[in-house]
C-alpha cells in the first residue's frame, strides 16, 4: 500500500507550487524507485499509450475555444443568447447556455471562461448582480463543456480507461442537461430574493432577425460537430479538425474578426497548453501501469470496501474521493491518476465504465470550483474582476444546491447517463 502515497504526494507539490508537469515527474520517480521497475520498458509502454489516433483531438479542440474567442464566435452565441433569454433573471440564462453551445464547440471551460466573462461581467453589474456572484455563476456554467461533448476530459478518461470516446460524450449528455436546468432554476431564485436585479436592457437598434443570422454560423458549428459524431460522418478526431478548419473559416471570412495575429496566439497558447497535458499523460500512464502492476487499484479497492460494505456505501465513498481530489488537484490530473484507480471498484458496485465517466465529469465540475485549488473558479474572479471572498460562498451554494444533486443522479440513476449511448448503438 506504499504506492497510495503517490497521491498524496502529488497533491502536496501541486499545494506548494510545483508545476503539474513536474510533480507527475517526481511522483513517478518516487514510484520507480519503491518498487524497482525497469525505467526502458515503461517509457517505450507510455509512449505507445501516447501513439493514438484519439489524442489529436485533445490540441485541435483547444485550438478551435481559443480561435472561438478571437474569432466574434463566443461574442455572436451570446447576444444569439440574449435575445431568447428574458425577464429578470435573463442575463444570468445567458451565462448558462452560453457555456452549454461554447462547450458543444470545443470542450474547454478556459476560454469560456476568458470570453464571456469579459463581455457579460461589466453589463451584469450594470443590471444589479454582484461580482462575486457573476464569477460564480459563470465558473460552474463554463464546465458545462466538461459535460456537454466534445469534452476533453472524456478524451482523457477514455484514453486512460480504454473506452470509447464517443460512448464517453453521450453519457454525459444527460447530467450536462440536467445541471443546465439546475443552473437556470438556481439563478431566477437568487434573482427573485434581489430586488435590486434588473431586466436585461433592450437594444432596439437590431431586429431578432438580424442578431439571429449574424449567429447562425457561430451556431451551425455544434450541429455539425454533434451531428458528425454520431452521424457517423467522422470521428470525434476528425470532428475536432472539422470544429478547428470551420472556426478559422468564420473568424476570417465571415465574422472578420480572427487576423494572423490573433490566429498565432492561439496557436501557441494551444501548443503551451498541449504540451503541459501531454507531459501529464505520460507520467499518468507510467504511474498507473506501476500500480496495476503491483495490485494497488485492487489493495485500494478492498481497503475502501472494509469501510463500506455495501454498493451504495462504496459509491457514495467514490462520490466522496473524487469531489475532495477534484478540489485539491487540477481537473486532468484528477482525471487520469485518481479516477482510474476506482474503477474496479465501481465495476463491483454495479457501476459501468461509461456512466463512470459521466460521474467523474461532475466531481470535476465541483472540484474546479472548490477551494483551495478552484483553478476555474480564481479564473473567472479574475477575469470579472471579482473578490474570491465574494465569490466563494454563492459558488459553493451552486456547488451544493445543483452540481453536488447531478453528481448522485448520475451515480444512483444509471439511465440519465446510459440512454444516449444505448439508443446511439454505443453499448
Amino acid at each position: 500500500m506504499l504506492g497510495l502515497i503517490a497521491v498524496p504526494l502529488l497533491i502536496l507539490m501541486l499545494a506548494v507550487g510545483v508545476p503539474v508537469a513536474f510533480s507527475f515527474a517526481l511522483v513517478t520517480g518516487y514510484l520507480v524507485w519503491l518498487y524497482d521497475a525497469n525505467l526502458n520498458t515503461l517509457m517505450m509502454q507510455g509512449y505507445r499509450s501516447l501513439d493514438s489516433v484519439v489524442l489529436l483531438a485533445l490540441p485541435l479542440f483547444i485550438f478551435t475555444g481559443y480561435l472561438m474567442d478571437r474569432g466574434g464566435i463566443a461574442r455572436r452565441v451570446i447576444e444569439f443568447v440574449g435575445r431568447i433569454a428574458t425577464g429578470r433573471s435573463g442575463m444570468g440564462s445567458v451565462i448558462v447556455l452560453s457555456s452549454a453551445i461554447f462547450g458543444a464547440i470545443a470542450g474547454t471551460a478556459s476560454a469560456a471562461v476568458a470570453s464571456m466573462g469579459t463581455i457579460m461581467s461589466q453589463p451584469m453589474e450594470d443590471r444589479g448582480y454582484p461580482r462575486g456572484y457573476t464569477a460564480a455563476l459563470l465558473g460552474v456554467s463554463s464546465l458545462l463543456g466538461i459535460l456537454i461533448p466534445p469534452s476533453i476530459t472524456m478524451i482523457l478518461f477514455a484514453v486512460v480507461t480504454r473506452q470509447s470516446v464517443a460512448a464517453c460524450f453521450a453519457a454525459s449528455m444527460g447530467p450536462a442537461l440536467l445541471l443546465i436546468v439546475g443552473l437556470i432554476v438556481f439563478n431566477r431564485i437568487v434573482v427573485a430574493r434581489n430586488p435590486d436585479i434588473l431586466p436585461p436592457p433592450r437594444d432596439d437598434t437590431r431586429s431578432f432577425a438580424r442578431v439571429s443570422i449574424s449567429a447562425l454560423p457561430a451556431l451551425s458549428l455544434p450541429m455539425i460537430i454533434l451531428g458528425g459524431i454520431y452521424g457517423g460522418f467522422f470521428t470525434p478526431t476528425e470532428a475536432a479538425a472539422v470544429a478547428s478548419v470551420a472556426s478559422i473559416l468564420i473568424g476570417f471570412f465571415i465574422y472578420r474578426e480572427l487576423k494572423l495575429r490573433n490566429l498565432a496566439e492561439a496557436l501557441v497558447r494551444t501548443a503551451e497548453t498541449t504540451g503541459s497535458i501531454i507531459l501529464i499523460l505520460l507520467f499518468s500512464f507510467l504511474i498507473s501501469r506501476i500500480m496495476a502492476s503491483e495490485r494497488v487499484p485492487q489493495d485500494l479497492s478492498e481497503a475502501v470496501q472494509g469501510f463500506a460494505t455495501s454498493p451504495i456505501g462504496a459509491i457514495l465513498l467514490t462520490n466522496l474521493v473524487l469531489v475532495v481530489a477534484g478540489a485539491l488537484m487540477d481537473d486532468v490530473s484528477c482525471t487520469v491518476v485518481v479516477a482510474p484507480l476506482f474503477l474496479p471498484l465501481m465495476e463491483a458496485s454495479g457501476v459501468s465504465p461509461v456512466q463512470y465517466a459521466s460521474i467523474v465529469a461532475c466531481s470535476v465540475v465541483i472540484g474546479a470550483n472548490s477551494p483551495p485549488m478552484a483553478p476555474i473558479l480564481y479564473m473567472a474572479c479574475r477575469v470579472c474582476r471579482a473578490s474570491v471572498l465574494d465569490a466563494v460562498k454563492p459558488s459553493l451554494l451552486i456547488l451544493l444546491l445543483v452540481a453536488l444533486p447531478v453528481m448522485l443522479a448520475a451515480s444512483f440513476w444509471p439511465e440519465l447517463s446510459l440512454t444516449l449511448p444505448r439508443w446511439a448503438g454505443l453499448l
